[in-house]
């Protein structure tokens, strides 16, 4: 046994990944439906796994890449994964359009295709802003409010940053806490280590699950909508690329080590939950520690690529399915909308949805085709937060491209 335990060991995780999606999907079609729910609870341990590193990784890899880049650099940083969040998303917007209004999907169906659907409503602009400073630390690291934890890691990291600096002792209490938190975060990528072990095992019920739940019927009923909103995907791929290649990086290169992290988060359908799979496919890329530790929580909290192409083909659709047509106008301000939104609905329950109803309300597209696309939820979530997690991590390579470390 332990010798066939060593032999998995030894397997690559992307080739482990690769058979848990093909032997899912093939669970999903053939078991019987009662089978396939019998893994669930198997895919939700799991997730636990991963969501239970969240908070240990996002706290310790922000303080201590804080630490590393240094207070000089963070603001450099942190001015370029701004511009580039906002203009990868607002391309995404526009890729997103001009693949849907291309093959235009939703021709031939009626909003009455399917039943009402209960969207949880947006929190607005002014409530997410003001959610981001947590008036209970606690409570924000017990609900899980990424935006919080966040603010709360960045604080503290740049107050140890200060604190060190102003010590100027290796002995000091500043340092001290610093090597506290790099041990802890050292102790974490262990616990990760074993999690990504499992995590084959976890993907494959979770696939399978979902195809047995709703993969054949929703795939078939709404085959335009899900084939043009992953031929957006590609298009936005094929931009990422163009970035790639610009700053002088070898695509094949990073698309082979970014390759586990992509499937997992295709899998799982949860940036957030992907972070340390993502954490691991951007040391195996060579970005600095200082650079993925604030790139990375960061991008898996606010930079939805993949929502923003999903938003813009649910935007045709439904204009298609009452019968509208989209002026250049209405068309920049759903790129203009979507962009905001897509940035905004970060960490709502049931995001997606959320993101589409919010900016259909917006630019008066019919509410009552968020119910046909929420039939389909899971299987265009599922390309579309690959995509988020992919540009997560052309970002942070990018930035690294730009911020070259400083001679020692």
């Amino acid at each position: 046994m332990s010798a066939l335990f060593a032999r998995y060991v030894r397997v690559s995780l992307i080739s482990k990944i690769s058979m848990a999606l093909v032997l899912g999907v093939v669970a999903g079609l053939w078991l019987p439906e009662a089978i396939a729910d019998g893994l669930a609870p198997i895919g939700d341990v799991v997730l636990r796994l991963l969501r239970f590193l969240i908070l240990p990784i996002v706290v310790t890899t922000v303080i201590v890449g804080i630490n590393q880049s240094g207070l000089a650099r963070l603001g450099r940083t942190g001015a370029l994964l701004a511009l580039y969040y906002l203009a990868t998303t607002a391309i995404a917007m526009i890729v997103g359009l001009s693949v849907a209004q291309l093959f235009q999907p939703g021709r031939g169906l009626s909003p009455d295709s399917a039943g009402p659907v209960e969207v949880p409503s947006h929190p607005g602009a002014a409530d997410v802003l003001t959610s981001i400073v947590p008036d209970n630390i606690v409570a924000a690291f017990a609900q899980l409010d990424m935006l919080a934890v966040l603010f709360t890691a960045i604080v503290f990291g740049v107050a140890i940053a200060f604190t060190r600096a102003a010590e100027n002792d290796p002995s000091g209490p500043g340092e001290t806490l610093y090597r506290a938190v790099a041990g802890l975060e050292s102790a974490t990528l262990r616990i990760m280590g074993w999690v990504l072990e499992i995590l084959p095992l976890g993907i494959l019920a979770i696939v399978a699950h979902t195809v047995a739940e709703q993969g054949g019927e929703a795939l078939t009923s709404l085959a335009s909508m899900v084939g043009v909103l992953y031929l957006g995907l590609a298009g936005q791929l094929v931009f990422y690329t163009v970035l790639l290649l610009a700053a002088g990086l070898a695509p094949l290169r990073f698309y082979s080590a970014a390759r586990s992290a992509m499937a997992t988060a295709f899998a799982t359908q949860s940036s957030s939950g992907t972070l340390p799979v993502t954490l691991a496919a951007a040391e195996r890329m060579g970005v600095r520690r200082s650079i993925r530790g604030v790139a990375l929580p960061l991008g898996a909290t606010v930079n939805m690529d993949g929502a923003a192409v999903r938003i813009a083909v649910s935007a045709v659709f439904a204009a298609n399915v009452v019968g509208l047509s989209l002026g250049w106008s209405q068309a920049a301000e759903i790129v203009l909308v979507g962009t905001l939104i897509s940035v905004g609905t970060a960490g709502v329950p049931g995001a997606g949805i959320v993101m589409i109803a919010t900016v259909f309300e917006q630019v008066g597209l019919p509410i009552e085709t968020v119910a046909l696309l929420a039939s389909i939820d899971a299987l265009v979530g599922m390309g579309a937060t690959a995509l988020n997690v992919t540009g997560d991590l052309v970002g942070a390579r990018l930035v690294e491209r730009l911020t070259p470390e400083p001679p020692r």
